[in-house]
């Protein structure tokens, strides 16, 4: 009984400081691609990080978030990706740079911030502010926790935050490159860990 009442007093700790430091900025975000694959073929979602597609940065790999649904948007497959470093924080700031020839609409891609009252608050790509990126034939969205739907009121504590990508090609190209995607001014371009 002893060693469990230590062992979960030490999770709790380090639970504390991962919460502490990801709220400063350290150790940064973490995106990592998923697909659910719903009652449509197989190869109609896809969600990867790939190498020179993205914006240029420092090491020149150029990495882009690529996320597809080759299907209909009724079909209730998907393609994301988690962000991970974020359970603890209050929510300032979200955002991504798409590349223009994919597919920014009113609910692909977009941020669904679940907070810890269980509430999914919804920023689909179309509704942040729009400006051109540091690059040409990109775009940076940015969104405030007022641009969600509904809400993020201030001091609220965000449990998870998936960007979700599920509308398909009836509803535009069917896919999306995303770089630069920003929690709180945390910015993953790549795959691991960014700040």
């Amino acid at each position: 009984m002893r060693r469990s009442a230590i062992v979960t007093s030490v999770v709790a700790l380090l639970s504390a400081a991962g919460i502490a430091s990801a709220q400063a900025g350290q150790p940064g975000i973490l995106v990592k691609p998923w697909t659910f694959q719903g009652t449509g073929s197989s190869d109609q979602v896809a969600a990867q990080w790939v190498a020179q597609q993205g914006e240029p940065d420092a090491g020149n790999s150029n990495h882009a978030l690529y996320l597809q649904k080759f299907g209909p948007t009724a079909d209730n497959s998907s393609a994301g990706a988690s962000v991970d470093g974020v359970a603890g924080t209050t929510l300032t700031q979200l955002g991504f740079d798409y590349r223009n020839d994919g597919h920014c609409g009113a609910g692909a891609p977009r941020f669904d911030v679940f907070t810890t009252d269980n509430v999914d608050h919804f920023f689909g790509c179309i509704y942040g502010s729009h400006s051109p990126a540091g690059t040409p034939g990109w775009t940076q969205v940015r969104f405030t926790p007022a641009d969600g739907l509904p809400p993020v009121a201030p001091g609220e504590i965000v449990q998870s935050v998936d960007i979700v990508f599920d509308e398909g090609t009836d509803q535009g190209q069917g896919f999306v490159y995303l770089d630069n995607i920003d929690y709180n001014g945390m910015i993953a371009g790549k795959p691991g860990l960014a700040r």
